[in-house]
């Protein structure tokens, strides 16, 4: 959502949490506790080289080759680590494949559990309280704030991540695919479909 700006906004300015995250990390870098080139390293790396792009390339394999998929669904962990996506919250996974009458939902109700070496850096809609909760309560009103409108018949299932568990969601294949590279196809699966609160782009969105 677009936020308006009076005149008496400066670029410079940061939110509270920002903020607080700023000093923090002054008052450790003045300790000798942190590197902030390392902070940078970190960061950058999550944002842009990772990002959902190793999700997307896990999705669009499933898709194109019925084996990688099968392997998919019986051990997420070890078929997602053969593409090289190992890491940070990454260490056990399981997929969740959308099918024609069930759309699945990711949310962790506890803390903020999340896949980052697959997925990237989390939403900060993911971590706030109104997600985690109405996702359980109401997870068809929560699709279709981001959107999201499925027949009434479609059941909805939602996932609880843990420490010990986290989820990645295969979206159903956009119509119109046939013979694309994974490559191509990658294109179409975003962060919010691999979550479940969004749906993987069709052909003339990419």
């Amino acid at each position: 959502m677009a936020h308006s700006h009076d005149d008496h906004h400066h670029d410079n300015e940061l939110d509270p949490m920002a903020a607080r995250v700023r000093a923090l990390e002054t008052i450790l870098t003045q300790k000798g506790l942190i590197d902030p080139a390392a902070i940078d390293v970190i960061v950058e790396t999550y944002e842009t080289k990772v990002g959902p792009r190793n999700g997307a390339r896990v999705v669009a394999k499933a898709w194109c080759d019925q084996a990688f998929a099968d392997w998919l669904i019986k051990d997420a962990t070890a078929a997602i680590a053969s593409l090289g996506h190992t890491g940070r919250q990454g260490e056990h996974m399981q997929a969740v494949f959308n099918g024609g009458d069930t759309h699945n939902l990711v949310v962790c109700t506890l803390c903020s559990c999340y896949p980052w070496s697959v997925l990237g850096l989390p939403p900060v809609w993911y971590k706030s309280p109104p997600y985690r909760s109405k996702a359980v309560i109401d997870p068809r009103g929560v699709l279709e704030e981001f959107g999201v409108t499925l027949p009434p018949d479609t059941k909805i299932r939602v996932w609880d991540s843990t420490a010990e568990l986290r989820y990645l969601v295969v979206p159903l294949r956009p119509a119109g695919t046939d013979g694309w590279s994974e490559e191509r196809l990658a294109e179409l699966v975003t962060r919010d479909s691999m979550i479940g609160t969004g749906l993987a782009l069709a052909p003339e969105a990419a």
